[in-house]
């Protein structure tokens, strides 16, 4: 992010947008803080563009297959309980695709900010059972199955049980009109 954050008066107006502090993007810009996911959903909504733009730009306009080796892969959360979300791959620009491993211990759960205008995310749960919350409804999405949720509100997952929850997460925040 380098020199395009460096101006007070710019910073102050992106950390408005982007409902922050001056102080958390100093921090980020100095690489003396490490943003959690609703911060960089926010940042990168701001400036309109995707959260793969900021964190690790995977792929690029010359390719027309870009690998993903696992260790380029990026944890962005790490759970009180052992679990974690990775960004496993993401398209650049601000039509934002995105998929995630996410691992969610009992009881640990994750509240998200509101991604952008007409964001959805396609959820498929691998182990257990996930406890995914939209707009004041809690659905209980169970291992093998799938859902397609509406994420540009706050929303949230959950582990309700009693072993670890795994699911894998795809998520598509289109450019803005």
């Amino acid at each position: 992010m380098g020199s395009s954050l460096s101006s007070t008066n710019h910073m102050s107006r992106l950390a408005q947008r982007a409902g922050g502090t001056k102080g958390t993007l100093v921090q980020i810009e100095q690489q003396r803080g490490n943003p959690s996911i609703s911060t960089l959903c926010r940042l990168s909504a701001a400036l309109g563009v995707s959260v793969a733009d900021l964190v690790a730009p995977t792929e690029t306009a010359s390719q027309s297959v870009t690998l993903v080796r696992a260790e380029d892969a990026r944890r962005l959360w790490a759970g009180p309980s052992g679990g974690a979300a990775v960004r496993l791959a993401g398209t650049l620009g601000p039509d934002m695709l995105e998929i995630w491993d996410w691992v969610l211990m009992p009881d640990e759960r994750f509240d998200a900010a509101a991604h952008g205008p007409r964001t959805r995310e396609l959820i498929h749960v691998t182990e257990g059972t996930l406890a995914l919350s939209v707009d004041g409804a809690t659905v209980l999405v169970s291992a093998g199955a799938s859902v397609i949720a509406v994420t540009d509100r706050p929303h949230a997952y959950a582990n309700p049980g009693k072993a670890p929850l795994r699911f894998t997460m795809t998520v598509h925040e289109p450019a803005a009109e």
